[in-house]
């Protein structure tokens, strides 16, 4: 399964960085090609993106299942995709360094199923780790930049 793991230092607070990533509002449109998101409930939404996977673009509709909310930590999610042969799975992880110096991880799996799996998920080893670097430095500065508006 292609997957990529980021990390990244925030100077923020843990409380500060789970306030921004218990909110999907506030994350999916960080979301690397994003195009829209509607939430289903306290747990499920759907996202729209456009993928560039180098050779092509691709318009993307996934089903986001949030598995976990564990306060200030953890968020945890699976990823279904709704109209392409798509599943996957990630995470937010969020450690406290010191009282106000936080470093989050940010996860991504996905895998293309199907007769063309084998040549996609070729495609997403590459594209999976740059996405999820993408995400969760987006996150990072987002969060930072909310803070430092606060200030």
């Amino acid at each position: 399964m292609p997957s990529g793991t980021h990390t990244t230092e925030l100077d923020i607070p843990i409380e500060k960085v789970w306030d921004f990533v218990s909110d999907m509002n506030r994350w999916a449109p960080l979301v690397p090609g994003y195009i829209e998101h509607d939430i289903l409930s306290d747990t499920r939404s759907t996202w729209t993106f456009k993928g560039d996977l180098g050779v092509m673009q691709k318009t993307v509709k996934l089903q986001i299942d949030i598995t976990k909310w564990k306060e200030p930590t953890l968020v945890t999610f699976d990823l279904t995709g709704l109209y392409e042969n798509f599943s996957g799975n990630g995470y937010f992880k969020a450690e406290s360094i010191s009282r106000f110096k936080t470093e989050m991880h940010g996860n991504l799996d996905i895998s293309a199923r199907g007769l063309k799996g084998p040549v996609i998920n070729t495609i997403l080893k590459s594209f999976v780790p740059k996405t999820a670097e993408n995400l969760t430095e987006a996150i990072a500065e987002e969060i930072t930049s909310v803070e430092l508006k606060r200030v």
